[in-house]
């Protein structure tokens, strides 16, 4: 596995759900699709050969996107994302540990997901169109 190709698809994904979900909350989306395609389709097959399958970029859009979600998770807790968010689930949970504890949970499944998805069609695409 190129951990530095994953690593770069995690970071891709945090400051990217990050600067759009200061813009427009919806398009937070786009930074977990932008990372797993960026990590499945730049990586190398991982197995006894060197090419990559739907299985590979499904894995590697899958660690991708837990790292990512992680991250996002943590920056949110920190105050670096949406403060109003996190008051505001504060007050209807009464507890900012476990308001914390929601949101790390939540960013982690979403960008797990999605990473898993993008991480698939990353390997197709990679497959028809070639290596960059």
């Amino acid at each position: 596995m190129d951990w530095k190709i994953i690593g770069l698809g995690a970071l891709v994904n945090d400051t990217l759900t990050i600067i759009l979900s200061w813009i427009l909350f919806p398009l937070f989306l786009l930074g977990p699709l932008i990372g797993g395609f960026l990590t499945s389709y730049l990586s190398k097959g991982f197995e006894d050969y060197d090419e990559m399958d739907e299985k590979d970029g499904a894995v590697v859009g899958t660690i991708s996107g837990i790292i990512g979600g992680l991250l996002i998770g943590l920056l949110l807790i920190l105050g670096l994302g949406n403060i109003s968010a996190l008051t505001g689930l504060a007050e209807i949970t009464g507890s900012l540990i476990i308001t914390s504890y929601i949101i790390i949970q939540l960013s982690v499944i979403m960008s797990l997901v999605v990473g898993l998805v993008v991480g698939v069609l990353g390997a197709i695409v990679k497959s028809k169109v070639g290596v960059p």
